[in-house]
């Protein structure tokens, strides 16, 4: 079992930056394979970001890319989507979520493990 408890979401207005966080329980962290999602009002649960288990290896949505970076530290049990160039579009509930599929899917039907959310909410 993994839980997932992220934190991190606030209002900002476009053009800011937010660092989310999702702090993971269990010892086994380091094995699973970590992804971000958004679900904004009326619209279904999307893929954001994935890290692989070592950190070496990422992947990231058309939206993400070259705004959103994605990392880990083991040591730490956590996982950090760091968001600059915030655009009202990118206001929704953010969820951490985790995978023992050790490739990094974009498909919420691999992720066993979910946290809560965190609400992200950016102003024009």
């Amino acid at each position: 079992q993994v839980q997932l408890v992220e934190s991190g979401g606030g209002l900002v207005q476009a053009g800011s930056s937010l660092t989310l966080s999702c702090v993971a329980s269990g010892r086994t962290f380091s094995s699973y394979t970590m992804g971000w999602f958004r679900q904004a009002p009326g619209k279904e649960r999307e893929f954001v970001a994935a890290i692989g288990w070592s950190g070496g290896i990422t992947n990231y949505a058309d939206s993400a890319k070259g705004r959103f970076t994605i990392s880990r530290d083991n040591a730490k049990n956590t996982v950090y989507l760091k968001m600059n160039s915030l655009k009202p579009e990118d206001t929704a509930v953010y969820y951490c979520a985790a995978t023992s599929t050790p490739i990094t899917t974009m498909s919420r039907a691999f992720y066993s493990y979910w946290g809560q959310g965190t609400q992200v909410t950016v102003s024009s």
